[in-house]
């Protein structure tokens, strides 16, 4: 009995090895390729296989985003770009959710507003940019409002995708168990649909930036979409390349950051 027993500890503690060696491969592959690929682009440019004027190498990128860095100019544009950022993608996310719960928990809601969702989230943001200005002028709030449209539409769609696949037997016992309107809402709808809805906000945020981007490049003076747009313009490419390093930086946190929620708050999932 004991030999089993200790056989039995052993087996369990290989396949917990196992499963360790898995996950280290698993994190050593995700912190590789971004490495390999700056390395590989270093090398080119350095050695002039690529174009170092279009391509500057990424030690010189670096040495360049300090530079901006160290006059405070550069802290300015990313803090007016994350304000606008945040509070769009709050505006847009926040009604978008509750807007999604109804219809997916009132056919008559989802039947009446179906036609306009689907109408209105082909037609990319930036067209509507100029509608956009013309209603609430060229302040801070018509980039907020347009982030805010550009992320309203995939969590909607998401969110009511996520409540009409709840199963059905959950609403059988709500309705059997006489549950009130407000009970459904914040008890089985809600966190019924978040794994979806999650979903439609990482895909949101990811849109954001996107979309923050391109608005910076039309109608501001300020923000990382200007400073990309303003030294592609002087043909400064290596200020140019900070911008996109924010960006990209940006958007792999911010998804970092859903995911960390997505465990929280649905860890079976």
């Amino acid at each position: 009995m004991e030999e089993q027993n200790q056989t039995a500890v052993q087996v369990e503690r290989e396949e917990w090895k196992k499963r360790n060696r898995k996950a280290n491969l698993k994190q050593l592959l995700t912190i590789s390729s971004p490495i390999f690929v700056l390395i590989l682009w270093e090398i080119l440019s350095r050695t002039a296989l690529i174009d170092p004027r279009f391509f500057p190498a990424p030690s010189l990128i670096i040495m360049t985003m300090f530079d901006m860095g160290t006059n405070g100019e550069l802290f300015s544009h990313i803090s007016i770009s994350l304000q606008r950022i945040l509070f769009g993608f709050l505006l847009g996310v926040i009604p978008a959710i509750g807007l999604g719960l109804i219809m997916g928990m009132y056919s008559p809601f989802r039947h009446f507003f179906s036609p306009l969702v689907m109408a209105f989230m082909p037609i990319p943001t930036l067209a509507m940019l100029p509608i956009i200005l013309i209603i609430f002028g060229i302040g801070e709030f018509s980039k907020m409002v347009t982030i805010a449209i550009s992320v309203f539409f995939p969590v909607v769609i998401n969110t009511t995708a996520g409540v009409t696949n709840i199963d059905k037997i959950y609403l059988d016992v709500a309705n059997n168990y006489g549950a009130s309107a407000k009970d459904f809402f914040f008890k089985i709808a809600l966190p019924g649909s978040l794994p979806v809805m999650l979903e439609g906000i990482q895909m949101g945020q990811a849109i954001a930036l996107l979309t923050i981007v391109a608005a910076e490049m039309i109608g501001a003076n300020s923000g990382i979409g200007y400073i990309i747009w303003m030294n592609y313009k002087a043909f400064l490419l290596p200020e140019m390349y900070v911008g996109l390093v924010l960006i990209s930086f940006f958007g792999y946190l911010f998804s970092l950051l859903i995911r960390g929620l997505h465990k929280k708050l649905i860890p079976w999932k």
